[in-house]
């Protein structure tokens, strides 16, 4: 790299505070690659299974910065690469850590492409992975925490929480689907006229360790066991792939050692850069009949989780379907964006009454409002009441009556609530929202519960309500000292719930200052009650 471009570069890692001290994330590392032939398939694309080693080498670059001793490749999440690249562009990757837990830690990876004669950039895809730190003995080695210094990183450090908990749950999800009807029903393949046997996809290949194989370890990385993995995948191509990669010793072939899975997603584009046809694939049967309902679900899963996480919020509905297959994104968007939203910055104060304060942004056409209040409860019983959701309309006049629709787990629940007319000629409105909840996965963090519409089969539409959508509303709560409570209610207004937050035009809302001063008194008139949901464990995850 020139000089003149080093330095630039440099200078995008810098972030400059208010008090105009620079910073620069210790854990970030940048790379950039042209891709050359020896890089390409036969098509002159990038080989997937070379990005996928520069993605690994980054990302271990990045974790052992922050731990300070070797890491090795734990997992990688679920990757979705937008665009294919070419021979003569450049791959800029970019990977810094975003948490670390007690003995993993999860890096964040950032991918652009970029034309060199045309200057043009866009981006390729985002990535997370799960990193481990190696000790001296056998043991898990603890890993000092990350502290989030500029506003992205504090979005990220919070939200990778619930990335963590998808990891956790993704297996059971998959169980889930598996059992359902939906998933079992599998198609009449003697009727269709494209069938290939499962059996004639298979592929094996072996691979002899090279040191050209090694990484600075003298083990083989992650990257490259990837790498081989997905070139054996392109030969059986069949749209979802399962690959397992195991390793042989040398002293002894019948000594064999799982190293990795993975399940690889490809497309076929004709002459044209059309998608085309895939025949239909005839499994084998028993363990090949459950990997055929296996790969059905995760096919599910990945358009699911595509419609809720990657498509904008103006772009679909804001009600999106409940099942099985997308409720642990769901819940994770639900409070990933909650989260977001209580990142944002630029909040203005529109009007103080007594103990409440009201804040509003406007940002790309969309309004937000804030409520905060301190109250002198404590913080674990302020998130008992407030997740009890059937006594909210104690507090607030705009739930009128509520109805529990379904108990996901202990910590999501969907629940249809009717609120009365903005005026005295309309309907009333109704909503069907999933509530979840969220205690601190550490010290300093925040609880959280975070409000969303979905819908339902059991809760149609009904005669006489005007049906209501919100996209993102929640409370978050902080302690102050042993027995305060920090309390601030976020809302992104639609046009179905702004009505209720701008019926006073001049006070900006006064309405909403109301309704936090009823809970501040509905909390302080049962800081000493035993709530329903006090079994509930309480203590971090």
């Amino acid at each position: 790299m020139a000089g003149s471009e080093q330095s630039e570069a440099q200078e995008e890692l810098l972030f400059i505070f208010e008090n105009g001290d620079k910073y620069t994330n210790p854990t970030e590392v940048k790379m950039s690659q042209f891709i050359l032939p020896c890089h390409a398939n036969h098509r002159g694309e990038l080989s997937v299974g070379q990005l996928l080693k520069w993605m690994d080498t980054i990302a271990c670059l990045s974790a052992e910065r922050h731990a300070n001793r070797p890491c090795v490749t734990a997992s990688m999440d679920d990757i979705d690469f937008e665009y294919t690249l070419r021979v003569g562009q450049v791959v800029n990757i970019k990977a810094k850590v975003n948490r670390a837990f007690t003995t993993s830690l999860e890096v964040g990876i950032n991918i652009i492409c970029e034309d060199p004669l045309s200057g043009k950039q866009w981006k390729v895809c985002n990535a997370f992975a799960t990193f481990v730190a190696k000790g001296e003995g056998p043991g898990k080695v603890q890993l000092k925490p990350i502290v989030p210094r500029t506003p992205e990183e504090k979005i990220e450090y919070s939200i990778a929480v619930e990335r963590r908990r998808m990891r956790l749950l993704h297996l059971e999800t998959i169980k889930d689907l598996v059992s359902s009807s939906t998933i079992q029903k599998e198609p009449d393949f003697e009727e269709s006229q494209h069938v290939v046997p499962a059996e004639k996809t298979r592929v094996e290949t072996v691979e002899l360790v090279l040191p050209t194989h090694a990484n600075h370890q003298s083990n083989t990385f992650g990257g490259q066991i990837m790498a081989w993995m997905e070139s054996a995948a392109t030969i059986s191509a069949s749209f979802e792939v399962g690959v397992c990669a195991e390793a042989y010793h040398q002293e002894g072939w019948e000594r064999k050692t799982h190293i990795n899975s993975a399940f690889m997603t490809f497309v076929v584009l004709d002459k044209d850069g059309q998608l085309s046809t895939f025949p239909c694939v005839k499994p084998e049967p028993g363990d090949g009949e459950r990997r055929y309902r296996e790969a059905s679900a995760r096919k599910k899963i990945r358009l699911d989780r595509k419609y809720i996480i990657s498509c904008k919020q103006t772009e679909v509905p804001l009600s999106v379907p409940w099942d099985l297959s997308n409720q642990v994104y769901l819940s994770y968007n639900n409070i990933s964006a909650l989260k977001t939203l209580a990142a944002k910055q630029n909040w203005v104060l529109s009007c103080t009454r007594k103990k409440a304060k009201l804040f509003t942004l406007e940002e790309d056409q969309l309004i937000f409002f804030k409520a905060e209040m301190t109250v002198s409860v404590n913080i674990k019983q302020v998130f008992l009441l407030l997740s009890d959701m059937s006594r909210r309309h104690e507090w607030d006049t705009h739930y009128q009556k509520f109805k529990l629709i379904q108990k996901v787990d202990e910590d999501d629940v969907i629940y249809h609530v009717i609120s009365p007319s903005v005026n005295k000629a309309g309907n009333f409105q109704d909503f069907v929202l999933l509530a979840s909840r969220r205690v601190p996965c550490a010290d300093g963090d925040p609880y959280l519960i975070a409000l969303r519409s979905v819908s339902l089969p059991a809760a149609p539409p009904t005669e006489g309500l005007d049906r209501g959508e919100i996209s993102c509303a929640g409370f978050k709560l902080c302690q102050k000292g042993e027995a305060c409570t920090n309390i601030a209610y976020y809302i992104q207004a639609t046009p179905q719930v702004l009505p209720y937050l701008t019926r006073d035009i001049t006070g900006l809302s006064s309405d909403v200052c109301k309704i936090v001063e009823a809970c501040n008194e509905f909390l302080e008139q049962n800081k000493d009650t035993v709530h329903p949901l006090g079994s509930v464990t309480l203590g971090g995850t």
